[in-house]
């Protein structure tokens, strides 16, 4: 068993939301030093207050596309395990379909160069639930087949492809970890890239409706941020999960029009909802199947829903 403790450890996409809340995990776990890379495209310098207040944490503001700048940053900070965290909104697809596809690939292949030429010593790989598409049978296990609907999720897919590859053909030290629907505080609450919780809760605090796009019978597995950030230091610490593609999910399915009353409940609200028409190439179904990370890792969720929005809508009111 590997140990995060005592170990140099860069985080692409550190300011983000899951990244954010990795980077205080590895902290708290007594990692020797976290070094951030983030662009700040998503990523909030008020995500990062916690980590900053630590010694051994360092940022960079910069893009983990680019090759000499993260070789120079590891050969500086003398890192040995990188965790790959940073993308662009899924939203993002319907505005600039090359970028979000093209991003998780440039920066699945830079590290894996990287790792290739011996700068780093282990790649844990953030995939994201959307590369499967929706599902074809439910629970869905890591042999489901993929079908991205959009350009964030086939850049997803196709970075897991390339990264698998590379384990296969030259044995690099990775891990493949696949996420289903995080949620928890510091998601992106504004704008057009918003995740539908924060958003909901600000247009409902404005004085608005919540809003549903189609039938709002689409199904989601939402997992609290803590519990994958749990996950993904045991995905390090586990090394039986080289080479591996592991969900990590609730296995619990839960409509949006689920989420959204569960969210007007919250704020005492009655009145009615906008209706939408469906978002273009909008997964119908996801659920996961993680029995795979409970046999390799050892994981289970640990904050049920009911508890985790509440934690989640508590941490919103206070700052929107």
């Amino acid at each position: 068993m590997a140990a995060i403790a005592g170990k140099n450890i860069l985080v692409t996409g550190g300011a983000g939301f899951i990244g954010s809340h990795l980077c205080d995990g590895l902290l708290a776990e007594g990692a020797a030093k976290v070094v951030c890379v983030d662009n700040f495209f998503l990523g909030k310098m008020e995500n990062l207050e916690d980590a900053l207040s630590h010694d051994n944490f360092v940022l960079y503001r910069d893009d983990a596309r680019n090759f000499g700048v993260l070789l120079a940053i590891m050969e500086k900070e003398e890192i040995e395990v990188v965790y790959n965290m940073a993308t662009i909104a899924l939203n993002y697809s319907f505005f600039n379909p090359f970028d979000a596809y093209m991003v998780n690939v440039e920066i699945a292949n830079t590290l894996l160069e990287l790792l290739k030429v011996g700068a780093y010593r282990t790649l844990v790989h953030t995939s994201s639930s959307e590369a499967y598409g929706t599902a074809l049978y439910s629970p869905m296990d890591e042999n489901h087949p993929t079908d991205p609907t959009t350009p964030y999720a086939a850049g997803k897919a196709a970075a897991d492809l390339m990264v698998h590859s590379f384990y296969k053909v030259l044995g690099l030290d990775i891990s493949i970890v696949r996420p289903f629907n995080n949620y928890g505080p510091r998601q992106n609450a504004q704008g057009s890239l918003a995740a539908i919780i924060p958003a909901t809760a600000r247009r409902m605090k404005e004085g608005g409706k919540p809003m549903v796009e189609g039938d709002g019978e689409q199904t989601r597995d939402f997992i609290y941020v803590a519990d994958t950030v749990r996950g993904l230091i045991l995905a390090y610490e586990k090394e039986e999960s080289r080479g591996k593609i592991i969900n990590l999910g609730s296995g619990k399915d839960i409509s949006i029009n689920t989420l959204l009353q569960g969210i007007c409940d919250y704020m005492g609200y009655t009145g009615d909802w906008e209706r939408r028409p469906a978002r273009t190439s909008d997964v119908r179904n996801l659920c996961a199947d993680s029995k795979r990370a409970k046999e390799l890792l050892g994981f289970e969720p640990q904050t049920g829903f009911e508890e985790g929005i509440k934690k989640t809508l508590d941490w919103y009111m206070k700052r929107i």
